[in-house]
């Protein structure tokens, strides 16, 4: 294979849906490859639009406006970073030879859906999950509570990401809300959402799972180090990696992931989501990309989930080995405004074997997560009570201050 230089004829390009800090991160590993990089969002300025070549803002569940941008912009390859993609054109442009899609168009549409992955992993693939149901009705709800998934239960909209329309619900009076509330922040309104039990875990991991070419050309998997996280209403908060686990467990997980990801197909990382309880293992979610949580991996491996995944694309060989114990803490955005700054920064790196992120969103809210501290060492346990420390001595401040 070969890389062109961009901005040139023989430019290598690739265009990615979805630009905030996690496409943003791909789109500086590509670049460091030669690769002429074109960022596509929903709103103006996303971090991945700041780095990129070119830049566009479209919505992108619009398959028509999609097909359109991709027909004039002619990628190489396209990389899906985000839920709300009209993922039927992303299908039609791959049979038409338009574009190579990664994974792929089918992994794409399959896990940007919950039920589409969940009937899968769990009805073709005969793999563990927890009790589930699909909802189309507050009634429908009720009923699949009733009937076997039982209280306590989560509630999540079909399409949704971080966190977004999720609910625990402990007891009959919770339901309507939880339906409310999936209803209102799915990424696209399908009015369906999906009712899980409450797994009874110990602990859950992100296991990044990396399918890239060997030197025979053929796709192998290997996987990074499993990545423990704790997550607040699907939010993570903190990861870190390595996440202790038994021998028998880390095998299943694994076992999982490559079952999963190979029935998915295409280059790439994915971020499986497992429910880890004693050597037994659930499967939660999988992502066709980096994964939140992941972000740990800036500081704690050779090559972190973003260079993986732009090696993986590009058909180039992967190193998942990690260097040292990490782990990650969020920074929040603190309040509600435009042109946000940071104060403090300085005192965040005091802090010892830590780094700071901050993402470059335009717009800060209470919740959003406007950036991330990175601690390394000797022990896992250590390094997230650094990266907790620097986080919180970032002090969000209004721009005009």
């Amino acid at each position: 294979m070969k890389i062109g230089t961009p901005l040139s004829s023989s430019a290598t390009r690739v265009m990615l849906l979805g630009c905030g800090e996690l496409g943003k991160e791909v789109i500086i590993a590509l670049q460091r490859l030669g690769v002429e990089v074109i960022a596509v969002d929903r709103y103006a300025n996303a971090p991945g639009h700041q780095v990129a070549h070119r830049a566009h803002v479209i919505d992108m569940a619009d398959g028509q406006a999609l097909r359109k941008l991709i027909e004039t912009e002619k990628p190489d390859i396209v990389v899906p970073e985000i839920e709300a993609i009209a993922t039927d054109t992303l299908v039609e442009l791959e049979a038409e030879a338009v574009v190579e899609v990664i994974p792929k168009a089918r992994a794409t549409q399959l896990t940007m859906n919950r039920e589409g992955i969940r009937r899968l992993v769990a009805e073709e693939l005969g793999l563990r999950t927890s009790r589930y149901g699909f909802a189309q009705s507050l009634n429908e709800l009720q009923h699949i509570i009733d009937s076997g998934v039982g209280y306590p239960c989560i509630v999540k909209p079909v399409m949704s990401s971080s966190g977004k329309g999720q609910s625990t619900i402990q007891r009959p009076e919770d339901v309507q809300g939880a339906w409310d509330y999936a209803m209102s922040a799915a990424r696209v309104n399908q009015g369906k959402v999906i009712v899980e039990e409450l797994v009874d875990f110990d602990y859950e991991i992100t296991l990044l799972t990396v399918r890239a070419l060997d030197a025979q050309g053929e796709i192998q998997t290997s996987f990074c180090e499993p990545i423990g996280h704790v997550q607040e209403q699907g939010d993570y908060v903190e990861s870190w990696q390595p996440q202790v686990m038994t021998l028998k467990a880390l095998k299943n997980a694994q076992h999982i992931a490559a079952t999963v990801t190979e029935n998915l197909g295409g280059r790439g990382i994915f971020g499986v989501e497992l429910f880890i309880k004693g050597d037994e293992v659930w499967f939660s979610e999988v992502s066709p990309r980096p994964h939140d949580t992941g972000m740990v991996t800036m500081i704690s491996q050779r090559q972190n989930e973003f260079e993986l995944h732009a090696r993986a694309i590009l058909g180039l060989p992967v190193d998942t080995s990690l260097l040292s114990a990490g782990a990650s803490a969020v920074i929040y955005g603190g309040r509600d405004e435009k042109a946000i700054a940071f104060a403090d920064i300085d005192q965040a790196l005091t802090v010892a074997q830590t780094d700071i992120r901050l993402f470059g969103k335009p717009e800060s809210f209470q919740r959003r997560r406007m950036g991330v501290a990175l601690a390394y060492g000797d022990d896992a346990n250590e390094c997230r009570q650094r990266a907790k420390d620097s986080a919180s001595k970032v002090r969000p401040v209004s721009g005009s201050e």
